[in-house]
């Protein structure tokens, strides 16, 4: 959108520059492609999320600089739930300018209310697990300790609930369906996780031993960015999501012969692991799924932790220094034998310095 019909549409509204209205309409007609005599309510709702998210983004860079050049040790908290409820009127609150949009909105002739009453509520965790990842999130950010939460990003929550007929039915919860303004993804920072396969071992000249896993699949972990703002603190901390993706989402070669199935099957069996909440694991299946997930996402935050590290000029053997994570029930135990492999067999440490 040019500058000149950002400004056109600004003072149409009798709208000043530099203002909370100001940049909802900005966001309206440059990321929704609306203006407001055909905006949905919906529309609405997004350019304001977007108009609150800048503003989070400009605390998130600020505090990463900052935890960068103090050589702050960060705390990771791994979870497969984070319960983190809508987060829209959350983050007014957190930026105490929760009057400031709602006058803003009514100037708009929106109703705030209204707006964030049809927010989704994130399908990213179900009880007390979760609510107790998000709550920590929320404080550390308060206390402003450099945290990063890490996790799963589910496509469908565990179920949404209907009343049929006079009874209970359940049914997708597909959360995603309108989009997600809170999350950005990050298709270059992504990982590869091996599943099954073979080791093969080798002794260098050294004496030393070496293995190399050689796996049977491999899944590619993207991560997806939500920033989690303190409440009234400059310090923002991140909550970072892994989706699972195929290496190879399309079998060119397949296809042409016909091989429809076969053409998409590596990118239908890859995504599976991070399609649903909690998984039935009362069939075999079931079991092998959630051991699935819980791997792949512990897999993928301590690659990240140790590339991150590696990027600010750290060791392997120093890894210690900088990063602490706790790991949120059983789910992520698996973490603790994935970052010795990590250790010794990716970079080479000896066992008793993993």
């Amino acid at each position: 959108m040019s500058r000149a019909k950002g400004d056109s549409l600004a003072t149409n509204f009798g709208v000043r520059g530099g203002t909370l209205e100001r940049d909802v309409l900005d966001n309206l007609s440059s990321r929704q492609g609306r203006y407001p005599q055909i905006a949905t309510r919906h529309d609405w709702y997004m350019a304001l999320a977007y108009t609150v998210r800048d503003r989070m983004l400009a605390h998130w860079v600020s505090t990463v600089q900052a935890q960068a050049k103090a050589d702050a040790k960060v705390a990771c908290y791994l979870s497969a739930e984070f319960l983190i409820g809508p987060q829209l009127a959350n983050n007014l609150a957190n930026l105490g300018i929760e009057a400031q949009a709602r006058e803003a909105m009514r100037a708009l002739g929106q109703d705030l209310e209204e707006l964030i009453g049809i927010e989704e509520e994130p399908g990213l965790g179900n009880g007390g697990l979760g609510r107790l990842a998000a709550c920590y999130m929320d404080s550390l950010a308060t206390l402003q300790v450099p945290a990063i939460g890490y996790g799963i990003r589910y496509e469908f929550g565990i179920f949404d609930q209907i009343i049929r007929d006079g009874w209970q039915q359940e049914i997708t919860d597909k959360w995603l369906r309108s989009g997600n303004p809170w999350e950005i993804a990050r298709p270059e920072t992504a990982y590869e996780v091996k599943f099954g396969g073979h080791t093969e071992t080798n002794t260098d000249e050294q004496g030393r031993l070496h293995v190399r896993w050689v796996p049977a699949n491999v899944v590619k972990g993207v991560a997806y960015d939500t920033p989690i703002l303190g409440y009234q603190v400059d310090t923002c901390d991140l909550l970072r999501l892994w989706k699972a993706e195929a290496i190879e989402s399309f079998d060119f070669s397949a296809f042409n012969h016909g091989d429809y199935y076969r053409a998409v099957q590596d990118k239908m069996a890859s995504e599976n692991i991070t399609k649903v909440l909690y998984p039935n694991d009362e069939v075999a299946a079931g079991k092998e799924l959630r051991l699935k997930q819980q791997f792949f996402f512990s897999s993928c935050s301590l690659q990240d932790m140790l590339r991150i590290h590696t990027f600010l000029g750290g060791t392997p053997s120093t890894f210690h220094e900088r990063w602490a994570a706790q790991l949120n029930d059983t789910h992520p135990a698996i973490a603790v034998a994935e970052l010795m492999r990590l250790l010794v067999d990716e970079n080479e440490l000896g066992w008793e310095t993993a």
